[in-house]
């Protein structure tokens, strides 16, 4: 029996240690992504915790569009950011099968070296992104910048007319549009 025990907890911490979240060497890191430097938020990010799953639930504080974070480090499952030089540090989680994306990929839609144009947007999107919500009228691009992307393993094409998001955890919403416009919203 003990034999079966130290061989179950010796398994036990290999997979452990397989599972942990590896930090990338400078050569494995993408070029335009940079350790230090300052990018900003391409949605509203909400995170509960100091932690945002790239899930994507829609609950929790919230980190507005267009705010300068500076990457802090990058593993092969997270992204660790400090929000708006306030020492506030943010743990971005990637859980691929939900976007479909590897960090890197998912770093991309979360951060960018610019900030999103909101003069793009017409005043009731412009209302909506600042406050992190979806109402009728709104272009699939400002509920993106709203809200951001639905989990892929809801909504695989973006070019649906229905987009699932999840509000937490067995919570979910529906976004329906009509001519690339939100036609309705089912909670």
């Amino acid at each position: 029996m003990r034999v079966f025990t130290r061989s179950f907890l010796l398994l036990l911490i290999m997979l452990s240690l397989a599972s942990c979240k590896r930090a990338l060497k400078p050569e494995e890191i993408p070029a335009h992504i940079v350790i230090g430097d300052t990018y900003y938020t391409q949605f509203v990010i909400r995170y509960e915790k100091g932690v945002h799953l790239t899930t994507n639930f829609r609950r929790g504080a919230a980190i507005p569009v267009n705010t300068p974070v500076k990457l802090l480090g990058i593993t092969s499952k997270t992204i660790e950011v400090e929000v708006d030089d306030s020492k506030q540090t943010l743990l971005v989680k990637n859980v691929e099968k939900h976007t479909g994306d590897d960090v890197f990929a998912a770093f991309d839609k979360l951060f960018g070296k610019r900030k999103i144009n909101l003069a793009k947007f017409t005043r009731l999107e412009r209302q909506h992104i600042k406050s992190g919500t979806v109402a009728k009228g709104m272009r699939k691009n400002a509920v993106v910048v709203a809200i951001g992307y639905p989990p892929v393993t809801e909504t695989m094409n973006l070019d649906s007319d229905l987009w699932v998001y999840w509000s937490g955890r067995f919570n979910k919403f529906n976004v329906y549009f009509k001519n690339g416009k939100v036609s309705r919203i089912e909670d």
